[in-house]
């Protein structure tokens, strides 16, 4: 059984959401959350979030163990974007663009064979 949360409007860009994204990626979600406890980086805290929501919605709705489950998707979008400015020298002005992002996670108490998305290795 496959279960899902999504987190929208995180105001922080996705690109530093996929750091933590790919370090969790197809792990148990114990383990990840252990992971993400740990991790010294902003995006770990959401990122948690969402997974800790996802098993609480595993939980909740199809009385699934926590212990039982793991990541077999994760993703971190590209959400828009507030577009803000600052005046500058010599009458300048600069645009400050504040980036956002959605986090999608599934869980699922299946076998994992392997995660669905996997990171692109370039050789």
């Amino acid at each position: 059984m496959e279960v899902r949360a999504i987190a929208r409007n995180i105001p922080m860009s996705s690109r530093k959401v996929r750091l933590i994204v790919n370090l969790i990626r197809g792990r148990r979600v114990n383990e990840a959350l252990d992971i993400l406890r740990f991790t010294p980086k902003a995006a770990a805290l959401p990122v948690a979030k969402v997974i800790a929501s996802a098993a609480a919605n595993a939980e909740n709705r199809f009385e699934i163990g926590r212990n039982r489950l793991h990541i077999t998707y994760i993703t971190a979008d590209e959400a828009p974007s507030l577009k803000r400015g600052q005046a500058r020298a010599r009458g300048r002005y600069d645009r400050i663009v504040k980036r956002s992002s959605h986090i999608t996670v599934v869980v699922s108490d299946e076998p994992l064979q392997r995660p669905r998305n996997r990171v692109p290795t370039y050789q």
